[in-house]
């Protein structure tokens, strides 16, 4: 009992029922708890009163975009969002992102990318005690000294790229849209100004990456933004 009990709770919000299957064996199998809702508003209940630890939404649902139930989800609670769909423009991987969404997965779907995707999420969600060393590949991030390792050695950074660079530390794992990144990085006059995102980007790469020309780090989501690898 006390075993069943201590497994994360996944809610799956899916009209499709052999979707919802799918992620039911695949999550049980790999230690959830998995329970299941086939509209939008029975997705909200369920989260308010199972009170879950991650949810798998899809914005395709019968009686309500899932847009909308992102928007409601986020006026109370922060629970990590992963939305599978199978819409793959990026105009809608940068609206659920944008809208609150921790993660972003297309269907068809890799179980194996879904699991390492939903791992992170947790992760984050997790109250743990404040980190000062970050460490994924060969890359070493000392938040409290501001030092920056590279296979061991250290990399000097500018105010800005260590800015930038903080910043993917402190979600890594997950996608950053460009709006984001350069309102917290540059102020939210700088929301539309891509190319100096692009060039610190660049820059962050040439400093943290084996090759540059094949990012292993720093990856960039086709236009939608960028991801810091995190190790999983």
């Amino acid at each position: 009992m006390s075993e069943t009990a201590n497994k994360p709770v996944a809610l799956i919000i899916d009209d499709e029922v052999q979707i919802r299957r799918l992620l039911r064996v695949c999550l049980e199998a790999n230690g959830y708890r998995a329970i299941e809702a086939a509209s939008g508003q029975e997705g909200i209940v369920q989260a308010a009163q199972r009170r879950p630890d991650v949810v798998i939404l899809d914005l395709g649902l019968p009686d309500q975009d899932g847009f909308s139930v992102l928007q409601h989800l986020r006026e109370w609670s922060r629970v990590p969002v992963l939305v599978l769909s199978v819409r793959d423009r990026e105009e809608d991987k940068v609206a659920a992102l944008d809208h609150g969404a921790d993660d972003y997965v297309t269907k068809p779907f890799s179980t194996a990318e879904l699991l390492a995707r939903l791992r992170v999420a947790l992760r984050h969600a997790r109250p743990e005690a404040e980190m000062t060393v970050f460490r994924t590949g060969r890359l070493e991030v000392d938040l409290t000294a501001r030092l920056v390792r590279f296979n061991g050695r250290e990399v000097k950074l500018t105010a800005t790229e260590y800015s930038l660079l903080r910043l993917f530390v402190q979600h890594s794992g997950k996608v950053l849209t460009h709006r984001q990144i350069l309102r917290e990085v540059w102020g939210p006059n700088a929301v539309e100004q891509t190319h100096y995102l692009r060039v610190y980007i660049a820059h962050l790469r040439e400093k943290l990456e084996a090759d540059p020309a094949q990012p292993q780090l720093i990856l960039t989501e086709s236009g939608v933004g960028y991801r810091l690898v995190e190790a999983v």
